[in-house]
């Protein structure tokens, strides 16, 4: 009987810094994980995109050890993470998803006594957390209590507290959920800054346009598996176009499921090459391998009924997403 062979995995990069094969995690019947593979290169922004249970969570939680993995090979600096977790967390900073800072203490003592725990003398822990307040633009609530500070103020706090062990890697899970759009740009600009400095950044999200802006590389989680990998900008060039059109016919009449007007709107995206999705009465075309010069024109030879209407927008990594797996990210916190 034949035997099947092994299953190739791709060539790790000499500048990886973490590396991952076959990684599961199974909990029952359930892949939560499912045998993916990917890289994360030094000094990059590497991104976990998905919805809701899609798995980003879960890997984040295998990258820091505190969830073993069911099987595979995981490595983080050139350690295996099951053989040497205290090693690879002294070298690791973590943002978890909630915000986990002692109330009994103000902003200045919850620095302080964390950066104690890598073993700093109190200077050195006293510069190290008045640097990190100074970064993250906390320097004027050095005292303040922590039910004083606004969400952003203590996603920020939190941020900041994973800096104090001068980590080569920095794990963020959903860093701006909750926050307000000034808050989460706040929390951007001081991530590209980290990102200037060297440091390697790993993040979960399900805001789009944070990974479009953040991420150097990102991969799309669906039902623990990869679907798509790669830059954000090249994925959306790739997968969807430069260009979309929506054409909204919810409110046209004859735009039912086999009515001539939708018909005749169809048969003539069919003699084009543009790809299209028709669902709950928009229909939505793709410009993915067109020029954006003569996408136009070909948008403008679609007809449109009366009552339509339609906009052409840049693609997106939500259409990337959608054209993909067959349904929208939807944005909700990961499990």
């Amino acid at each position: 009987m034949a035997t099947r062979p092994p299953e190739a995995h791709p060539a790790t990069p000499p500048d990886a810094v973490i590396r991952a094969r076959g990684l599961r995690k199974r909990y029952g019947a359930r892949d939560a994980v499912d045998g993916i593979d990917f890289d994360v290169l030094r000094g990059e922004c590497f991104g976990f995109l998905g919805p809701n249970g899609a798995g980003k969570s879960t890997a984040m939680r295998m990258l820091y050890g505190f969830t073993p993995s069911t099987a595979g090979d995981l490595s983080v600096l050139g350690m295996d993470v099951a053989r040497h977790p205290r090693r690879i967390k002294a070298r690791l900073g973590v943002v978890p998803q909630e915000n986990n800072l002692d109330p009994d203490n103000t902003v200045w003592q919850n620095l302080l006594i964390y950066a104690r725990y890598f073993g700093l003398s109190r200077a050195e822990a006293s510069r190290r957390a008045a640097d990190a307040l100074e970064l993250f633009q906390l320097a004027d609530r050095r005292d303040a209590e922590i039910h004083e500070l606004s969400g952003g103020m203590k996603r920020r706090l939190v941020m900041a507290r994973a800096l104090l062990g001068d980590p080569e890697v920095v794990l963020l899970d959903e860093p701006t959920t909750g926050l307000d759009p000034q808050a989460r740009r706040v929390v951007w600009r001081t991530l590209r800054e980290l990102r200037r400095r060297g440091r390697t950044l790993v993040l979960t999200t399900h805001y789009l346009d944070e990974a479009e802006r953040l991420c150097d590389r990102l991969v799309l989680l669906d039902q623990g598996r990869i679907v798509l990998a790669g830059r954000p900008q090249q994925l959306i060039l790739d997968h969807a176009g430069e260009l979309v059109l929506e054409v909204d016919l919810s409110d046209a009449p004859g735009h039912a499921a086999g009515d001539p007007l939708l018909a005749n709107v169809l048969a003539a995206l069919d003699s084009s090459e543009l790809e299209h999705v028709y669902e709950g009465g928009t229909l939505t075309v793709y410009g993915a391998g067109q020029a954006s010069g003569s996408l136009e024109q070909q948008f403008e030879r679609i007809p449109s009924p009366d009552g339509a209407s339609r906009v052409t927008r840049r693609g997106t990594l939500e259409d990337v997403f959608l054209r993909t797996t067959g349904h929208a990210l939807i944005e909700g916190a990961d499990a």
